[in-house]
This record gives structure tokens, C-alpha cells and sequence, in this order.
């Protein structure tokens, strides 16, 4: 076909197809192998270069074969919803996702692996900081509404997902969930924690019940865990919450 009488927009549309999936889509006619070959290679490359940082323990755990092949299956199925190359480490969670549904035969933990991945990159880049958020630094925990901060992310996962990596990866989950906590520090950096399973609920109960007092939060959180002393519970609760804003946990209590 003469190149006058080409269409453009047909022929970005199957130079697209065909970089996404070389094996399947025909390249455009009128372009040099060696050219395409360049387009194939700095296209892919790029994708697999920024995912491999975003996901450096799965990157480690996978065998070169195994990477690619699941990067090539993600640069030629999924239907990203936005160009930002910051988001796509989130459409590389959404396609795993849909790799889960459709029953393939990937890890059961590498979901959870790659959300736990990719929560560190999502605290870096979020951008509500305590500094945004109405909150009394010195309110009385117990007769305030304590505050989480917008900078500490409670987590639970089937898998102990901190402890995968080359030389671990079990068949089959603990009995007991993985709870961590991420925390983004003033200087930017990121830490990680374990939570017990009451320190957990209680985060949650915080996100999930904003409106309650500390004490009203520590006394449910008492009958929850059917303790025998409500009192004692609270009073330990308390050095808890307290504990938990000198940690940067919480940052004060709600404003009126």
C-alpha cells in the first residue's frame, strides 16, 4: 500500500497491537524488523524495568522465564485504565486479580505479596499528611475520639507476606493472619510493624466507628475479646492509645 494512502490512526492502532503482542499481531506494513525490533524491546523493557522495582521480592522469587512470561501475559491481556507510569503498579494488582478469577495457576500468595509490594510505593505517593487533618495533638484519648493517622495503614493477610522471598514460600497459610502496620515517618521513611490481633482490631475500630470516645472504643473492643475486667481493660487500653500516639500511630484526637 502506497504510504499516502494509508490511514494513520489504523496504522498507531496496529503498530500498538502488535508491540503488545508481537506473536499474535501483524506489525503495520512499511516499517523496518530492526525498527519494530527497537519499539518491541524499549517498550517492554521499560514496563519490566519499573515493575521489577515496584516488586523486587517477587522479582527475586520468580526465575527469569516466570517474570517475563507474566509481565508479556500482563503488557498483552490487561486493559489499563489510566497512562500514569506512578499507577501502574495498581493495574499490575488489578490484572493479578483477574488472573485469580480466571483460576491460573500462579502462586496463592503472590496477590497478597504484590499488594503488600505495592502498599509501600502507595504511602510514598500519598499526599493527605496529618497536617491536613482537623485533630487536637494533647486530646485526652480516653474522652476524645482518638485519630488515626492518614500516614498509618493497618494491614491483614492471609500470608505471612514479610516473611516471603527466594528461600521461603509455604504451600499453605498459618493458622493465624499476618498483621503489620505501615507507617510513613516525617523523613519519608517507611516502617513496618507487627500488630496482635487487639492492637489490629482496635486501628480498625477507630477507621470503622470514628464517632466513639477511646473508652467507648475499649470497652467494646473489651466485650469482643469477652475480658473478664472491663476496667483493667480499658486502663491497659489506654497506655495502649497512648503508646500508639507517641509512635505517630495516632496524631490527637478529633476536633469538634
Amino acid at each position: 500500500m502506497p504510504p499516502e494512502s494509508r490511514d494513520p490512526l489504523a496504522t498507531q492502532r496496529a503498530l500498538a497491537e502488535h508491540i503488545r503482542d508481537p506473536a499474535h499481531a501483524p506489525a503495520p506494513e512499511g516499517i523496518e524488523p530492526r525498527r519494530l525490533q527497537i519499539y518491541r524491546d524499549l517498550f517492554f523493557n521499560n514496563v519490566q524495568s519499573l515493575l521489577a522495582g515496584n516488586f523486587p521480592v517477587i522479582r527475586r522469587i520468580f526465575d527469569d522465564a516466570t517474570w517475563k512470561a507474566l509481565l508479556r501475559d500482563f503488557y498483552r491481556e490487561h486493559p489499563a485504565r489510566t497512562p500514569l507510569f506512578p499507577e501502574l503498579p495498581r493495574e499490575f494488582l488489578y490484572y493479578l486479580d483477574t488472573r485469580a478469577e480466571q483460576g491460573r495457576p500462579d502462586p496463592a500468595w503472590l496477590r497478597e505479596l504484590a499488594h503488600y509490594e505495592w502498599v509501600e510505593l502507595a504511602l510514598q505517593l500519598h499526599e493527605t499528611t496529618p497536617a491536613d487533618v482537623a485533630h487536637d495533638p494533647a486530646g485526652d484519648l480516653l474522652c476524645g475520639r482518638p485519630m488515626l493517622s492518614p500516614l498509618a495503614w493497618p494491614l491483614a493477610y492471609q500470608w505471612p507476606v514479610h516473611q516471603l522471598g527466594p528461600d521461603y514460600q509455604p504451600e499453605l497459610p498459618p493458622a493465624q493472619p499476618t498483621l503489620l502496620l505501615m507507617l510513613r515517618r516525617a523523613d519519608g521513611q517507611i516502617d513496618f510493624q507487627a500488630l496482635s490481633p487487639l492492637t489490629y482490631r482496635l486501628l480498625e475500630r477507630l477507621e470503622a466507628f470514628p464517632a466513639l470516645t477511646g473508652r467507648a472504643q475499649l470497652e467494646a473492643l473489651a466485650e469482643e475479646a469477652s475480658a473478664p475486667d472491663v476496667a483493667a481493660f480499658v486502663r491497659e487500653g489506654a497506655t495502649m492509645l497512648s503508646q500508639l500516639r507517641d509512635d505517630g500511630v495516632l496524631i490527637g484526637t478529633q476536633r469538634d
